[in-house]
C-alpha cells in the first residue's frame, strides 16, 4: 500500500488546479540510478493501465511497486526549501537529499 498525507494531498490538488492538468492521477515510481542506487519518480498521469496499482489516490507500476509497498508520501516546507518526501520502511539508506535510496 501507498499513502499520501493530508499535506501532499492538498499540494497535488493545488498543483493540479494551478497548472489547469483536469483528470489525472499521480504516478509514483522507483528508476535505477541516483547516488544510493534507486531514485523516485514523481509525475502526473492521464493514463493508467491495467497493470497499475492504485492506494489512496496513487498510481505505480507493479515492479516500482515491490520497493514502495508502504511508503508515504509527504509534503514538508522548511527553511531549507519545500518538496514531497518520500518515507520508505524498505530502503535501507538513503542519500542525503532523500531522493535516491538502497534495499
Amino acid at each position: 500500500m501507498i499513502t499520501i498525507s493530508e499535506r501532499a494531498r492538498e499540494e497535488v490538488k493545488r498543483i493540479i488546479e494551478d497548472q489547469n492538468l483536469g483528470k489525472v492521477f499521480l504516478r509514483v515510481g522507483v528508476k535505477g540510478g541516483g547516488c544510493s542506487g534507486f531514485s523516485y519518480t514523481f509525475g502526473f498521469d492521464d493514463n493508467k493501465t491495467e497493470l497499475d496499482m492504485e492506494y489512496d489516490d496513487v498510481i505505480c507500476d507493479p515492479k516500482s511497486f515491490l520497493y514502495l509497498n508502504g511508503t508515504e508520501v509527504d509534503f514538508e516546507e522548511s527553511l531549507m526549501g519545500r518538496g514531497f518526501k518520500f518515507t520508505n520502511p524498505n530502503a535501507s539508506k538513503s542519500c542525503g537529499c532523500g531522493e535516491s535510496f538502497s534495499v
